[in-house]
């Protein structure tokens, strides 16, 4: 099975996932510096759960421009490759 490259189906979308990329990387700076700080566990593990799901909605773009990717390419003789292909895909997301 092959797989495409990281970038062919989120070229278009590049600049929005590094912007939301480059805010996340600054939240988890901002969190060192709240650990650093010493900070209540609560409100450190509140940005914890933000960054969290902020990667969750990075990770929904690239899955969501990879199964268009898959659909694209799929033909009739392919079809349960690429369902395969993004099957397990889906489970990387969610249960990783």
């Amino acid at each position: 099975m092959s797989h495409a490259s990281a970038g062919s189906g989120t070229a278009d979308l590049q600049p929005q996932i590094l912007s939301r990329l480059h805010r996340i990387e600054g939240q988890v700076r901002g969190i060192a510096r709240m650990v650093e700080q010493d900070r209540y566990c609560i409100d450190v593990l509140t940005q914890v759960a933000a960054a969290t799901r902020a990667l969750q909605g990075v990770g929904l773009i690239v899955l969501q421009a990879h199964l268009r990717d898959c659909l694209d390419e799929a033909d009739e003789s392919d079809r349960d490759g690429k369902v395969a292909e993004a099957s397990e895909a889906t489970a990387r997301l969610v249960f990783s």
